[in-house]
Formats: C-alpha cells, sequence, structure tokens
C-alpha cells in the first residue's frame, strides 16, 4: 500500500475506486466497505484508494475541548490498511480552509481534478463541503457529466459501522475487553514509550514499565487490571504481562499511570516503545490499608492473567 500526504504530488491513478472516510479502528464493520472497494476495482481493473483525514475533522470544526479519543493513531490506522489489500491511503490535512471548500469545489477541485475517479463508494449519510451542503444527491446529479460510477452504501450498513464504533469505544471505556475485541477483529492496541517512574513497582517485586503514549488522543480503557501481552523491539513475538491502568489509589496517586509488569522479563526497557495488546479486564483498581495487602493481590492479578493468557 502506498501512503501519500502531499495533495500537490499525487500519482495517477489507474480506474480509481475510491471511498472517503475517518476510519478509525478499521474495525470489523469497515470490512464491508473493504470488500466493496475490491470487488470494484476488480470489476475495471482499478486501484483501491482510501481518502482519510488527518487530524480528525472533529478536531477543527468543534470548539475545544473536543475530548477526541481516536481507537486508531494515524500511524495505527496506516499499520492496519497495510494488510488489507488496499493499494492507496491518501491522507488530507484536514485545515480549516479545507472546511470552507463548497460542496461544489470539493466535489471538482478535489475529487474530481485530483482522483479522476472510475468509483466513488459513499455512505448514504455522508456529507461534504462546506456545512455540509454537499451529498449522495449531488453525486447523483453529476456523475454522468464528470463519468464515475457512484456506489451507495446502504443505511444498514453505515448504521452497522456507527454502532460497531460507539460499541467499541463504551466497551473499552467499562473495560468490557473482549466485546470491544470482538467488534475490533483484534486485540485493541496502544504504544508509547518507557519513561522513568518511582520505581515502586520494583520494591514491591513487581518492576513495571511506565508507557507515555505516543498520541495523547488515543483512548485509554477503563481504569483497572488487565492481561495483556507486550511486543517488545527485537522480540518474535508480543509477551505475556500485567497492566495497570489508574492513579494507585494505595499511594494517593494523583497521575493516571500505564503500567506493566512483563512476566519473566529483566530487560532495561527505558526509552524504548511497547505495544501492549489488550486481552482481558481482571478488576477494578482498590485501595488496600497496607503494602502487603496490596502484595498479595497483585500475586492473585499476576496468577489470574497467566491462566487467562496461557489459555
Amino acid at each position: 500500500m502506498q501512503v501519500h500526504r502531499d495533495l500537490d504530488h499525487l500519482p495517477v491513478f489507474r480506474n480509481a475506486v475510491i471511498t472517503i472516510g475517518t476510519f478509525d479502528g478499521v474495525h470489523a464493520g469497515h470490512r464491508f466497505i473493504l470488500q466493496q472497494l475490491e470487488q470494484a476495482a476488480a470489476s475495471c481493473g482499478g486501484e483501491t484508494v482510501i481518502i482519510t483525514f488527518d487530524p480528525h475533522p472533529r478536531e477543527v470544526l468543534l470548539p475545544k475541548p473536543n475530548n477526541i479519543r481516536l481507537l486508531t493513531t494515524l500511524q495505527e490506522k496506516i499499520s492496519l490498511l497495510e494488510g488489507s489489500g488496499v493499494h492507496h491511503l491518501v491522507v488530507v490535512p484536514f485545515t480549516q480552509a479545507f472546511s470552507e471548500l463548497s460542496a461544489r469545489e470539493y466535489l471538482e477541485d478535489f475529487l474530481i481534478a485530483r482522483f479522476k475517479p472510475n468509483t466513488i463508494i459513499i455512505g448514504y449519510d455522508h456529507r461534504f463541503g462546506h456545512n455540509r451542503e454537499g451529498g449522495l444527491e449531488l453525486l447523483e446529479a453529476e456523475q454522468e457529466k464528470y463519468g464515475f460510477r457512484l456506489i451507495e452504501i446502504p443505511q444498514q450498513v453505515v448504521h452497522d459501522l456507527i454502532v460497531s464504533s460507539t460499541k467499541i469505544r463504551k466497551s473499552l471505556q467499562e473495560g468490557d475487553i473482549q466485546l470491544a475485541n470482538e467488534l475490533l477483529g483484534y486485540p485493541y492496541f496502544m504504544s508509547g514509550e518507557v519513561v522513568h517512574g518511582d520505581k515502586m513497582g520494583r520494591q514491591l517485586g513487581y518492576p513495571t514499565a511506565n508507557l507515555r503514549l505516543a498520541d495523547e488522543r488515543k483512548l485509554i480503557p477503563a481504569e483497572g487490571i488487565y492481561a495483556v501481552r507486550v511486543l517488545v523491539a527485537g522480540k518474535p513475538a508480543p509477551i505475556p504481562a500485567v497492566m495497570s491502568i489508574g492513579f494507585r489509589p494505595t499511594f494517593n496517586g494523583t497521575d493516571l499511570r500505564l503500567e506493566v509488569h512483563i512476566f519473566d522479563f529483566n530487560e532495561d526497557l527505558y526509552g524504548q516503545q511497547l505495544t501492549v495488546y489488550f486481552e482481558s479486564y481482571i478488576r477494578a483498581n482498590q485501595k488496600f490499608d497496607d503494602i502487603k495487602a496490596l502484595i498479595v493481590q497483585m500475586d492473585n492479578d499476576s496468577a489470574k492473567a497467566r491462566t487467562i493468557l496461557g489459555s
């Protein structure tokens, strides 16, 4: 898959079959659209093109604070789409000026001039142009003039896409990892750099890697303890681990910590990038009366995580 970020230097696409969207999560629901792209391209000997935006349009169009929480960062989205068979991903810089294009300017100066589409695959309710003035009706009216075929994604499919995204976010925010992973079609993951903490985990017998996320807009699952797998650079596969997300109530913490204890692992990870894959929620955070009780619970959490990941 070729990734294009410069609209002024796009290649000449061969019978471009395009679709447009944020594709946040690249979840199981999005696969219907990817299948539609592939089938349409096969029928006309064309290339598949996904047009997406960065930053997320809501960050530009809505007043701050937006509280945008992404299922996938741009780089994660690219990685997920790379294995989908899509030929081209065009990342459009979403600016205030771009948002103010009229619907006709969007159609003629953006879609037609830059992509010369053979086929446009679009949701029944897709809106574009300033104040969302353009939609399916404009594309239908102009398809003969510009010579493209229009394929409408039905209402039920669009509804399912929206519901899936909403359910995924809600599930993650409630700690329902199993449902989120089922809807995504893969384990939810997040990546970050290992930074120095206060070494408290080491004192408790559970050294942890403290993560600083690569993108602060990334959705963090509900506070609690999780069974996870961790991909470490240079290792052939993710390693079983247990993760804590929270404010460390036993120590009266005031900042949210993302701490992961990797089983049977003692290498220095400071400064490295780790990717954490969530497999199962174990329990909510709680405040313990003393350190001994906390350690007993950590032993239980680790044993449970090993059992979950072993199965």
